[in-house]
């Protein structure tokens, strides 16, 4: 997958002259989309007043965050992605005004900016909007009620918001799918399971792509109808079966692999431990689990996902990225020993480990 994030221009910065890049992957092209969120995290430090609190100084994370009242949820992604955008210089783990921003971002000073961007923030409608703000201070997401109740939630009552969903996650899943049907040797195994699998598209591709295995996907009970459709059409319907159940409540369908993908980013760390304990319960001795998600990269430097992590932090109440290296510490802690990192389209990392 092409990155336009890997210099100080930007997360979405293109040379002049230089033609735009085949939007071949699903996320090229919501990154186009969500373009303005640099724009809005920019506003919101403004207003946080980040850029003055430092001046021409250092301060760690936590300093930084007690003096500008960025909450822990949200604060660490948030600075990370104003140092991958070039707004902020992180280096051990202290951060400081970028040239550029200490010129034209720190208030009082001749190039001062930040009043303009604010201005012109709040006439086109692009700037921080309360819901970003929200976050940052209290980390919570937007709609988020006293019980951890967000807006989002309400689509599985809804068929038909449900299918447009679904379809969206059908393109992610579908750009991965040829990745996680190649990434291990599956001649030895005869069964999986996939968990929080939907409406089983994934499932579908490997099945396909392996005619020996048989499959189980796990998840929601109104996923069930969406399912039978599918698996029906990609002829796989006497090869895949569905299991209606909350992985948390329920015990896991045990196969010889279990494939965790797109689930562990919407949960609490105890959450994703407790997830992986389950996981290793039911795979098969010798067997293996796949673990694939929107991932940071391990320096969190990329500034394409750091913002994609704030994105599902204001949908959801416990929703983060992670780093692989965090990703596979987790899997170790629950008995795994893991065998490989590799990474896949659609900004994500998928990690392999083995019951042994």
């Amino acid at each position: 997958m092409r990155h336009t994030d890997s210099g100080p221009a930007g997360a979405f910065a293109v040379p002049a002259g230089t033609p735009a890049a085949p939007l071949d992957d699903p996320f090229d092209v919501m990154l186009v989309g969500w373009s303005f969120l640099s724009g809005g995290l920019l506003t919101a430090a403004l207003d946080l007043g980040v850029f003055d609190t430092l001046g021409d100084g250092r301060l760690g994370a936590e300093e930084l965050s007690l003096r500008t009242g960025l909450h822990p949820r949200a604060g660490r992604d948030f600075l990370d992605a104003l140092a991958s955008l070039g707004l902020l210089v992180r280096r051990d783990g202290r951060y400081r005004n970028s040239p550029g921003a200490a010129r034209h971002l720190v208030t009082g000073r001749p190039g001062y900016v930040g009043g303009f961007l604010r201005m012109t923030s709040e006439l086109t409608g692009t700037g921080a909007n309360g819901a970003l703000t929200g976050l940052l201070r209290t980390g919570s997401a937007r709609g988020q009620d006293a019980d951890g109740e967000v807006p989002f939630t309400r689509i599985f009552h809804d068929p038909g918001r449900l299918r447009q969903f679904l379809s969206a996650m059908d393109a992610f899943s579908g750009a991965i799918a040829p990745g996680v049907s190649a990434l291990i040797d599956w001649s030895a195994c005869t069964t999986f399971a996939d968990i929080g699998g939907g409406r089983g598209n994934l499932a579908a591709h490997v099945a396909a792509a392996h005619p020996h295995l048989r499959g189980t996907v796990l998840d929601r009970p109104a996923m069930r109808p969406f399912f039978e459709e599918l698996a029906a059409e990609r002829g796989v319907a006497k090869r895949l079966r569905f299991a209606e159940g909350d992985f948390f409540e329920d015990e896991l369908p045990r196969a010889d692999v279990l494939v965790l993908g797109g689930v562990l980013h919407d949960w609490s760390d105890d959450r994703r431990a407790l997830l992986l304990r389950k996981a290793y319960d039911a795979v098969e001795d010798g067997g293996t689990v796949i673990v694939y998600d929107n991932m940071t990269d391990d320096a969190r430097e990329r500034a394409s996902t750091l913002l994609l992590s704030v994105v599902m932090m204001l949908q959801s109440a416990r929703a983060r990225l992670f780093a692989p290296a965090e990703c596979a510490s987790w899997m170790c802690d629950a008995g795994f020993t893991v065998e490989r990192t590799a990474v896949l389209p659609a900004l994500t990392t998928a990690v392999v480990g083995r019951k042994i």
